[in-house]
């Protein structure tokens, strides 16, 4: 279901939650999505594993070395399918608390990072060039911390997934910083 608070590309969907009043609490998740292909591709590795492995045992060859090589390529190729076992990633702000990260991983795990509004100087998209790629990163400058926190560890959505969150955060960061608070303008 795709409403006015969702984004939706290739790779990834973006979505807001709106549960509670905006005042109270503010969620937005970026899912990966998968494609049916790559799980076609998982499924049809798994099956040659088992089939090269059935043959070389049921062969009579001595050699185990072949069936360990072959094995150790396998399990590489379906490492290597299976490599990013994100599912999604979420920002929750809560204007009275904080702002607390979570990656949700495939096999169940969450990671949880909380930070407190008081330590939070800035919201910050930054636009990250390498050799073969161009990608736009979400991060926060946070107070006695030597480097940015970035928002998104493992997922790297586009900008225009990355927009409405940053405003949020902007917004509420703001909000805390309140109109007697000299921020250097």
């Amino acid at each position: 279901m795709v409403d006015e608070n969702s984004i939706v590309n290739r790779r990834y969907t973006y979505m807001r939650e709106c549960k509670w009043p905006t005042e109270a609490i503010d969620i937005h998740h970026v899912f990966a999505r998968r494609s049916s292909a790559k799980r076609f591709f998982i499924y049809l590795s798994v099956v040659v594993v088992l089939s090269n492995t059935l043959f070389l045992l049921l062969s009579k060859s001595e050699s185990i070395s072949v069936l360990l090589s072959s094995l150790i390529i396998s399990g590489f190729f379906v490492k290597l399918l299976l490599w990013k076992p994100v599912e999604k990633e979420s920002v929750i702000i809560m204007p009275a608390l904080g702002v607390q990260l979570e990656t949700h991983y495939l096999s169940g795990r969450i990671m949880r990072r909380f930070f407190p509004l008081g330590k939070i100087l800035r919201p910050v998209l930054l636009e990250s060039v390498t050799p073969t790629t161009c990608y736009w990163s979400l991060l926060l400058v946070v107070r006695d911390e030597g480097e940015l926190m970035p928002v998104f560890k493992e997922l790297r959505p586009p900008v225009k997934m990355l927009v409405p969150i940053w405003k949020a955060l902007c917004a509420t960061i703001d909000d805390k910083k309140g109109p007697d608070t000299n921020d250097g303008s």
